[in-house]
């Protein structure tokens, strides 16, 4: 099982970071420039979706129906992307990738609540955050190598053999999982709708995003409008306002997710527009980073005599500096050659927090309910993500670097602090006590 989950999360890891480095090409063959935003649009609102119907498919039969299906969706999203022929094709494909990343990653989770003993947990969770390392170390040059020698189709195919291997591998593992029989809370019932209207909401707001004008602002206030109004059915009661216990462990993923990546974003650019460095070295920050957040991690898993809710509160504040330290980087006067060892700063506490609040949310689920929670802090984790990414876009490109990226900086630092000061011991669950 374990090994099979590492195989398939590695595999999605590598075709993630593959698209990002073939889309110019892509879409330039594809004759798709005009629609360049939208492959990366349609895969988290397809996500979105995906999540909250496996979380409602492993309480009502069990994580073995799901964890059967997502590899397939993903094998068929990549021979569908692999094959395309135009971008209605290509973001087709986009869709299937996203609903086969939203369909698998639930189950994972309820898996290990379900099969991991608990002083384990912190040790799986650390194993997955090590499986992106390797794609983000590789991904990129691999993907580039395929797209430059062979074709961008390749990016896709590559991947597929592996992802049938590791259904092939997991199948006969799930036969032994024991069955489900656990009914349904009625309050983890989450109606599909709601995950429709997110997802719209999501792509109206990121789409008014990229307008960058006073166009924007309509769209953009009735898609906030109603995303908040399915926030509310897709997260636990009491997220919105910090309730202790799940509500708030639930709130701070996205907080802790969407502020680094929200900066992260914008390292690379301060890097060569500011400093006149080049592709390649603009972007060693951020493996740099993706390294500490896997050590921190990793980490984690051996401190079993910490308090979770401590080591959540510690990752705040160090992603807090990290970020916030961005700020001093972003100008021409500044440091550009610390940014690899601050951003390390961001990652580590990043990768630290993540895991613990992934523990802290198994331990306040039970059987009945443990798809709800695993899908609520998914969809915590890609709402956070999308729309700080997207306020980051925006406050960049009215004020133009360095001025909008040292206000960024400095705005996703002061929500990071924020986390801290929401968790601290907030979060206090059954994972609270330590682990020995």
């Amino acid at each position: 099982m374990t090994v099979a989950v590492l195989l398939l999360v590695t595999l999605m890891g590598f075709e993630s970071m593959g698209v990002a480095s073939a889309m110019p090409t892509l879409v330039t063959d594809l004759h798709g420039t005009a629609l360049y935003a939208w492959p990366f649009l349609t895969f988290p609102a397809a996500g979105v979706v995906a999540v909250v119907w496996s979380g409602r498919w492993c309480d009502g039969a069990g994580p073995r129906p799901a964890l059967i299906a997502g590899p397939l969706l993903f094998v068929a999203g990549l021979l569908l992307a692999g094959a395309a022929r135009s971008m209605a094709v290509l973001l087709a494909a986009r869709v299937l990738q996203g609903l086969a990343d939203g369909v698998l990653i639930v189950p994972i989770y309820v898996v290990v609540g379900l099969l991991y003993p608990e002083r384990d947990r912190p040790s799986m969770f650390g194993a997955l955050s090590t499986a992106w390392v390797v794609p983000s170390l590789v991904g990129p040059a691999l993907a580039g190598w395929f797209t430059e020698h062979l074709s961008w189709r390749w990016v896709f195919f590559a991947i597929v053999p592996f992802a049938v291997l590791g259904w092939l591998m997991l199948v006969p593992v799930l036969r032994t999982l024991p069955p489900h029989t656990a009914p349904v809370s009625a309050s983890r019932r989450t109606p599909l709708w709601a995950a429709l209207a997110g997802a719209g909401a999501l792509l109206l707001i990121s789409w008014a995003a990229q307008l960058r004008s006073a166009a924007a602002f309509l769209p953009a206030e009735i898609g906030l409008v109603v995303l908040t109004g399915s926030v509310r059915t897709l997260l636990p009661p009491g997220a919105l306002r910090a309730r202790r216990g799940l509500p708030v462990t639930v709130l701070a993923r996205g907080l802790l997710t969407g502020t680094f990546f929200a900066t992260e974003a914008f390292v690379p650019l301060t890097l060569s527009t500011v400093h006149g460095y080049s592709v390649t070295a603009s972007g060693l920050p951020l493996t740099v980073g993706a390294l500490g957040w896997a050590g921190a991690s990793m980490w984690q898993s051996r401190r079993s005599g910490i308090r979770r809710e401590t080591l959540v509160w510690l990752g705040f504040l160090l992603s807090c500096a990290g970020i916030g330290s961005m700020a001093l980087i972003a100008p021409a006067w500044g440091p550009a050659w610390l940014t690899a060892a601050l951003w390390t700063v961001a990652g580590a506490g990043t990768g630290l927090a993540t895991s613990s609040l992934s523990v802290l949310t198994l331990s306040a689920s039970t059987d009945a309910d443990r798809g709800f929670n695993s899908s609520a802090i998914q969809v915590s984790d890609m709402l956070g993500s999308v729309l700080l990414a997207g306020l980051g876009g925006a406050l960049v490109a009215r004020l133009a670097p360095p001025a909008g990226v040292v206000v960024l900086d400095l705005l996703m630092a002061a929500l990071a602090l924020a986390g801290a000061a929401i968790t601290g011991n907030r979060c206090e669950t059954a994972a609270s006590v330590s682990l020995e």
